[in-house]
């Protein structure tokens, strides 16, 4: 697999090209191989580029159309740039009873962006889930795969300050 860093800039369409051709040829023997191609390929750049995707259609014999199918049948692939974290609120009942939406709109008001926005430094996404399996802790968030129970909307610009903090230090 290929190391999740999304891309400090966006690449060119041949740079895409040639990371797509990598992969596909790569991963193109495997049964079912489409949706593992798309999962790096997406891993790669943050997100399915549409160069990408008619590449890979083309390296695999089959149509763009079946391609961009397969990646808007699965929620899990984005056709738009995600930032290097992806926020999701679950906004499930028990969630939602206490206080999810408010803890929505301050990830909003901080953020500055709205739900399925990626923030212009490409840092945060921001997402809606249903359940997260915590109603008992609620409202939850996650952050790429770090859950935050208890979520309260005051401690919203605290916890995206950790990760604001951890940018600056891997620079």
């Amino acid at each position: 697999m290929v190391d999740a860093q999304i891309p400090t800039r966006e690449p060119t369409d041949e740079e895409i090209t040639k990371q797509t051709e990598i992969i596909v040829g790569e991963l193109i023997g495997r049964k079912g191989a489409l949706i593992p191609i798309l999962q790096t390929l997406q891993e790669l750049f943050g997100y399915l580029p549409e160069t990408a995707l008619k590449r890979t259609g083309e390296l695999m014999k089959i149509s763009y159309s079946e391609v961009a199918g397969v990646v808007s049948f699965y929620k899990y692939f984005s056709i738009v740039p995600r930032g290097k974290y992806l926020i999701r609120v679950c906004l499930g009942t028990s969630c939602y009873v206490r206080g999810g939406k408010e803890v929505l709109e301050s990830l909003k008001n901080n953020l500055g962006i709205d739900i399925d926005e990626t923030t212009e430094d490409r840092l945060f996404s921001l997402k809606v889930g249903r359940c997260f399996g915590a109603c008992g802790l609620a409202p939850v968030i996650m952050i790429n795969d770090d859950i935050y129970r208890r979520v309260k909307p005051s401690k919203v610009g605290e916890i995206l300050q950790s990760y604001r903090v951890q940018e600056d230090t891997d620079d």
